[in-house]
């Protein structure tokens, strides 16, 4: 696989390390076997100080929003953009009738079929691969494999957008917004930029870089990104907070306004009701 699809078992090898404790926040059985043996061992070159604590929480986070999301706003076609290892399609509980759209790279949706061959397709829901480079058009494909732009949509951007530059950033945003009908859904993350600034962060974007994965793109206003993007912002939350702790974030959490301080979010955005969107 290509060098940024590798970031995908890195992050399923953490999502198996926590399926292993007792006190796992989430089961994902099939973490290890996405992940292999390169999984883990880039864990180990990448993992820093709250670097596993914080794909526990962001795990954590997204698949209760998802479930909630699905459960209470009756959506049917939620898409997973740079789904990469993303194994929420087998293990969470969907309501019948649900298609699951991922899109990424054709070498890593290959390499995941192999990888997943063997387990059986849970009943009731319905999959669907497809393979884009999202710096090119996206939503044609996407469209030609069944999904419907004038039906509510749960999109989910997790772990995508520091790979992104800002123009890139605001352009993917800004689509999901124009091509999401009422009742639709954003939910992923995002960094502050002091997280790319940080000094002691940057052994870890060394390698990042080294390995031809560089992070890109932070914002100490995820806010206003998503509201000039389209997007109602109907939640922010950073690891620890409540919301977003789930007893695993092991540091203090500084307010926002003490500047420097190198930050995630986790967020969850509705479509504006007063905006009318093209299909």
């Amino acid at each position: 696989m290509e060098a940024v699809s590798r970031t995908a078992q890195w992050t399923a090898a953490a999502r198996a390390l926590e399926t292993d404790r007792e006190d796992r926040l989430f089961a994902d059985p099939y973490a290890r076997t996405v992940a292999d043996t390169i999984g883990f061992e880039l864990l180990e070159r990448y993992a820093g100080a709250g670097t596993v604590p914080f794909l526990a929480i962001r795990t954590t986070y997204l698949d209760r929003q998802i479930v909630r999301t699905v459960e209470e706003h009756g959506i049917r076609q939620v898409v997973f953009l740079a789904a990469g290892m993303d194994t929420r399609f087998y293990r969470l509980p969907w309501p019948d009738g649900v298609t699951v759209y991922e899109l990424d790279r054709p070498a890593l949706l290959e390499a995941k079929a192999e990888m997943l061959a063997g387990e059986a397709q849970p009943a009731g829901r319905s999959r669907v691969a497809v393979p884009v480079d999202l710096t090119q058009d996206w939503t044609g494909p996407l469209k030609e494999a069944g999904w419907r732009a004038d039906q509510p949509v749960l999109w989910v951007v997790e772990g995508l957008l520091f790979f992104l530059p800002e123009l890139a950033v605001r352009n993917l945003i800004s689509t999901l917004a124009g091509h999401s009908a009422p009742g639709s859904v954003l939910l992923g993350d995002v960094i502050s930029k002091s997280a790319l600034e940080n000094p002691l962060s940057r052994p870890f974007l060394k390698s990042l870089e080294e390995d031809g994965n560089p992070w890109l793109f932070g914002t100490e206003t995820p806010e206003q990104l998503l509201t000039d993007c389209g997007w109602d912002v109907r939640e922010v939350r950073q690891p620890g907070e409540d919301g977003a702790d789930f007893g695993r974030w092991p540091y203090p959490v500084p307010a926002r306004s003490v500047p420097r301080v190198p930050r995630s979010f986790l967020f969850t955005c509705d479509l504006p009701t007063t905006e009318v969107r093209a299909a």
